[in-house]
């Protein structure tokens, strides 16, 4: 198509989808089925007049094949890296030192284009020379093409194709290609995980247990940094939101430092609850307060709303049940210099809401005038349990509103497993509060934890009738 001055952008165009299936075409149908493999980004299939374009896709079967480790290591469970060698025979060109640069600019998309691989190796019978590897997928028949013909011609380079064993190792293959090659043929193959500081965290299934050390192994030597892999082999518990876990590989220390939106945290993983894929969760609630808010995080956890909100001179009273949770809040608390600012307390939540909490706005609330813009909030994130809490709202304070732009927002986490999660998470939120929330709540899904489980946040402002107790007549 280069050649003939076509641009692979038409191939997106109805004009040129029409022309290429129109019988009087045949030399264009003809080029296409001839360099449709050249064309990068494009796979183009020629069939009975009509062709479809689709992204040419890393794991194709000839990727696969190429790139796959020794037969022989199906069904390791004890990590051996020498028995991953193979070698593979590829097309190489011999090219005078002094314009590969050139050839590799010129030929870019034949080139073979492998991250670990080099691309260019001493030839062993000339000094004077190299052999540039080329991708066995762009020169299946050891022979160039007619367009790279024509670039070597123009750079004197002779357009013989050579082979050359190319030895592959452990360390050139991805993850994702050991763990197919060792887990039975068919299988589901792990290679994510959540990463908490030098931690690797794994969620691994039953079929892939008795691989689950040789996973840890690799998983460690492909990702710097992770000198720790985990795997979780309990619910978690929630009363403390913890859970049992098992070393796969590497270090035995749990004791660990993470970075999230620009604050670090330090904690010991196996005994308190941490989830990176909260973060976006954390920034979004702490957008919503402003200098001089109040915050009550009833499960606080180790600090990831309190902290950040303390930062932005918020008031913040901090509470969580779990006593190792509490100690590393005071330890965050300290290492990042906000611990005259925030009130931290060891206590149930019900306890909290019901002691501090109530206290606090009983003191502050009748003071508050209708000008004032200070705004209480009250972070609920046990999505677990939390919305069963929220019956404590009922009458917790006594007497009358005095201003009912002063009434506390909550932002209640919930799971739902409903085909409606938003309506489900709403309809228990206003059983536990004994009052409907239509036109008075927002919802807003947080992310996906199962199939068909979600997580998500109801925030609403409490309804006076709900949060006061009037006095009899």
């Amino acid at each position: 198509l280069w050649r003939f001055g076509y641009s692979a952008r038409l191939l997106k165009t109805n004009h040129f989808r029409t022309a290429a299936s129109n019988t009087s075409f045949p030399a264009v149908r003809m080029l296409l089925a001839r360099y449709s493999g050249r064309i990068p980004g494009v796979f183009v299939v020629v069939k009975k007049n009509k062709f479809f374009t689709m992204p040419e896709t890393v794991e194709d079967k000839a990727n696969l094949e190429l790139y796959s480790p020794h037969p022989q290591v199906r069904g390791m469970t004890l990590l051996n890296r020498e028995a991953f060698k193979r070698t593979v025979v590829v097309p190489v060109l011999k090219v005078k030192k002094e314009i590969v640069n050139t050839l590799l600019k010129s030929l870019k998309h034949t080139v073979l284009q492998r991250p670990g691989l080099k691309r260019v190796v001493e030839d062993p019978e000339d000094e004077d020379s190299r052999l540039v590897i080329l991708d066995p997928h762009k020169i299946p028949e050891f022979s160039l093409g007619q367009l790279e013909q024509e670039v070597v011609k123009q750079l004197n380079v002779h357009p013989e194709v050579s082979k050359y064993n190319l030895e592959l190792t452990y360390e050139n293959f991805k993850s994702e290609e050991i763990l197919r090659a060792v887990l039975p043929e068919g299988q589901e193959v792990t290679s994510g995980f959540s990463r908490v500081g030098h931690i690797a965290h794994l969620n691994l299934r039953d079929h892939q247990l008795p691989y689950r050390h040789l996973i840890g192994q690799v998983i460690i030597d492909k990702n710097p940094g992770i000198t720790c892999v985990v795997n979780k082999t309990s619910i978690i518990d929630s009363t403390y939101r913890n859970f049992q876990m098992e070393v796969l590989a590497g270090e035995s220390n749990l004791v660990t430092k993470v970075k999230e939106n620009n604050i670090a945290y330090e904690l010991d993983f196996s005994k308190v609850y941490w989830n990176p894929r909260l973060s976006t969760e954390h920034g979004r609630i702490i957008e919503l307060l402003k200098p001089g808010d109040v915050l009550f995080d009833v499960f606080a956890g180790i600090g990831p709303f309190a902290i950040p909100a303390a930062k932005k001179k918020c008031h913040v009273f901090a509470n969580d049940l779990n006593p190792e949770s509490y100690n590393w809040l005071l330890h965050n608390c300290k290492l990042n210099k906000v611990d005259n600012k925030i009130k931290a307390f060891n206590m149930d939540g019900r306890d909290f809401l019901l002691g501090p909490v109530r206290e606090e706005l009983s003191k502050e609330l009748p003071l508050l005038k209708e000008e004032q813009k200070t705004s209480f909030h009250i972070v609920m994130n046990l999505p677990a349990l939390a919305i069963e809490f929220l019956d404590v709202f009922r009458h917790l304070l006594a007497g009358e509103p005095c201003s009912t732009a002063g009434l506390p927002t909550v932002h209640c986490y919930g799971f739902s497993k409903h085909d409606d999660p938003a309506k489900d998470i709403q309809e228990r939120a206003e059983a536990s509060l004994g009052t409907s929330l239509d036109g008075r709540c927002s919802t807003y899904l947080v992310r996906n934890v199962a199939p068909n489980k979600e997580m998500l946040c109801i925030s609403f402002r409490i309804p006076a009738d709900v949060l006061y107790k009037r006095p009899c007549p």
